[in-house]
């Protein structure tokens, strides 16, 4: 295919340095890539963070999965070829030069080295040598010599190893290349088409997993295993790009016990599994920490992660217009049909420990409400970063509702009332999908500290006859003038009316407060509206409070005293009460009661190129120490008869691969040591 002379070009291009080196900084270019950028993430959080463009493109270059690329893959298999020709072509060099002691050098030449001395002995040549090899021995210069007719010469050498630090070096940078492509994915895909398996790119569980399953022959992996308490696999999960293998373990891992501490912030501080590994040979118990792993024939099992194993969990579905209350029984994970509600339950997560910053918490009242964006309470409250009030809020429930269609929407709440600016108060959160953040509806506790209360309201304030009859009995209680009293009653009961969104003008708000500011714009003159808007809120309030008292009457719980707790609770559930009117949902589900189950995500490792790598880093720091601290020295004596007679003349030639302070001063010991 190609002439000689390419051949050799080419063979020349691939074992020169320059060509390693340039290959070598398009990997480091690479490896910052792969290092900025997270890689294997789900690809909506790559089009969130550059947009559907850049996103893309990136996916295109490959460069949300930089190491297993074909592209790097096909440099580092270059870089490896290329430092292999260039150790090929320079180890005879180096071994000939190791053994070459340089006795075919001239005498004549020993002048021409900038370090050179002369000394002239009274002692023939024989016993001058004698002496010289003595001296020059205790300072570790082993002599070679060779007799010439003229004269003799020695010849002596230090630091030889050197010359090896270059095979070193060069030697561990091909180790831990050839290390990476064992321990990457070119293994895994190798086995893949050697087993005639292939990739699962499907969502949610595998049915039928023998066609993605690789056996247990697989020589490298890196697989997630998942196990949750009491329970046990022996099969993982191997991720790699464009889908999912499964990879089958000799050995089956149970998880008896899984172990979490938590510092004062809600971080984890300590988690740790109690395992049973069970296998051909028979069972061990071990423990099993972050940075210290298990480590089974080969294998490593490291603590990785972990995540809810299926918690069994109690939701009340608590009906916000009116109905009867149910409970529900549900496990993490699991999906409920709930035909009455036309909706499919998806319980996502349960967190039984919520540590939140309360410092510096801007008023709820001023976060709950947010009228102009026709949306119910903001999520996050400002908070100043100098000052920080870290608080566990308690257990805490996620979960989905999903419609017919196979939309949904993700839920939030919060077992426990919080206290926020000194009252208490339920968090109900919601957000449109994963990727917004949950907005919180604040619903304030009642004086048992529940949920019954707001609830019991905001029902009566879906019933039209309730409504009447707290509107009635307001301006009963507002006036004692007859001709006052139906104008009033009808005032109230309209407020009534527009914050329940059971009166709706045509191109206003469903209801809640928006409704109310846009009736008054509608149907008041522009220099009455504020006049009108004091007293029609006034008169919403006292409305509100007899709706509260009428809907207790009816229930049978007594009314608490007029108090300044009592106040706050009619102010903040007359916020929430508008801000619910957006709340997409007909119920809320509390969490009643939970079983907490954990489950231990292990990362199992089979990795046959780590050794390779352990060998080529320790080569590596051999090699760079040799050839930075190690430097090569020669000397040679010329032996020769005096010429003025008798004696011998003795010429001292030094030669050092690094010129330097060093040099000069054992340049200096070797001229006093060839003295007589």
């Amino acid at each position: 295919m190609f002439s000689s002379q390419t051949r050799r070009e080419l063979f020349e291009l691939l074992a020169s340095m320059r060509f390693a080196i340039a290959l070598l900084t398009l990997i480091c270019i690479a490896s910052v890539i792969g290092t900025v950028l997270k890689q294997r993430e789900p690809l909506n959080n790559y089009i969130n963070e550059f947009g559907p463009f850049w996103a893309e493109l990136f996916g295109r270059l490959d460069l949300f999965t930089v190491y297993s690329a074909p592209w790097f893959l096909v440099i580092l298999a270059f870089l490896v070829i290329s430092t292999s020709l260039c150790i090929a072509r320079q180890t005879p060099k180096i071994l000939h030069d190791w053994k070459d002691a340089k006795l075919r050098v001239r005498e004549q030449s020993l002048s021409a080295y900038h370090h050179h001395a002369v000394a002239e002995w009274t002692q023939d040549a024989l016993a001058a040598r004698q002496t010289l090899a003595e001296r020059l021995a205790a300072q570790g210069w082993q002599l070679k010599e060779q007799e010439r007719e003229s004269g003799r010469l020695l010849a002596s050498r230090k630091g030889k190893v050197h010359k090896l630090g270059y095979l070193a070096a060069h030697g561990a940078i091909v180790l831990v290349c050839l290390g990476g492509l064992l321990d990457g994915d070119l293994i895994v895909r190798l086995a893949l088409k050697l087993q005639g398996k292939q990739l699962f790119t499907g969502s949610g569980n595998v049915t039928n997993p023998e066609p993605y399953r690789l056996d247990t022959r697989n020589p490298s992996f890196r697989a997630n295993l998942f196990v949750p308490e009491g329970q046990r696999s022996n099969t993982a999960v191997l991720s790699l790009p464009g889908g999912i293998a499964l990879q089958e373990l000799p050995f089956e891992l149970e998880l008896k016990k899984f172990i979490v501490e938590y510092y004062d912030t809600g971080m984890p501080k300590l988690f740790a599994s109690e395992v049973l590994l069970r296998d051909a040979d028979g069972e061990r118990t071990a423990r099993v920490e972050v940075n210290k792993p298990l480590i089974h024939k080969g294998m490593a099992i490291y603590q990785s992660s972990f995540e809810d194993g299926g918690s069994k969990v109690t939701l009340r579905a608590e009906p916000l217009a009116g109905g009867r209350a149910l409970e529900i029984d549900g496990q993490v994970g699991g999906k409920l049909p709930l035909p009455s509600f036309q909706t499919t339950l998806e319980v996502a997560e349960l967190r039984v420990i919520n540590v939140e910053d309360f410092g510096q918490v801007r008023g709820a009242a001023e976060a709950a409400s947010a009228p102009a964006k026709h949306a119910f309470g903001g999520g996050s409250a400002a908070k100043d970063p100098s000052k920080k009030t870290l608080r566990n809020i308690g257990p805490a429930i996620t979960y989905r509702l999903r419609d017919a269609a196979g939309q949904a929407r993700e839920f939030h709440n919060y077992m426990q009332p919080v206290e926020l600016d000194g009252q208490r108060v339920y968090l109900m959160g919601m957000r449109e999908s994963s990727n917004a953040e949950f907005r919180y509806l604040r619903i304030p506790a009642d004086e048992n500290d529940s949920l019954e209360g707001w609830l019991r309201l905001r029902r009566a304030l879906h019933d039209p006859v309730l409504r009447s009859t707290a509107a009635q009995a307001y301006a009963h209680a507002a006036t004692d003038k007859p001709e006052l009293r139906g104008q009033l009653s009808a005032s109230a009961d309209k407020a009534l009316a527009l914050l329940a969104g059971a009166e709706k003008m045509d191109d206003g708000p469903p209801g809640g407060l928006p409704a109310l500011s846009h009736y008054i714009e509608k149907t008041v003159p522009a220099p009455e509206r504020e006049r009108v808007s004091a007293v029609l809120l006034r008169v919403l309030s006292g409305a509100l409070s007899q709706l509260d008292e009428t809907a207790r009457q009816a229930a049978q719980v007594s009314v608490p005293p007029a108090s300044e707790p009592r106040q706050a609770f009619l102010t903040q559930a007359l916020l929430s009460l508008s801000d619910s009117v957006f709340y997409p949902a007909q119920h809320l589900f509390t969490l009643q009661g939970f079983e907490q189950r954990q489950a231990s995500v292990f990362q199992v490792t089979r990795a046959p190129g780590q050794k390779l790598v352990y060998l080529g880093a320790i080569l590596l720091m051999l090699g760079v120490f040799a050839m930075l601290y190690i430097r090569e020295r020669r000397l040679w004596l010329w032996l020769a008869p005096a010429a003025a007679g008798s004696g011998t003349q003795v010429l001292l030639a030094y030669s050092s691969q690094r010129q330097g302070s060093e040099t000069e001063r054992e340049f200096e010991q070797l001229k006093t040591l060839i003295q007589p």
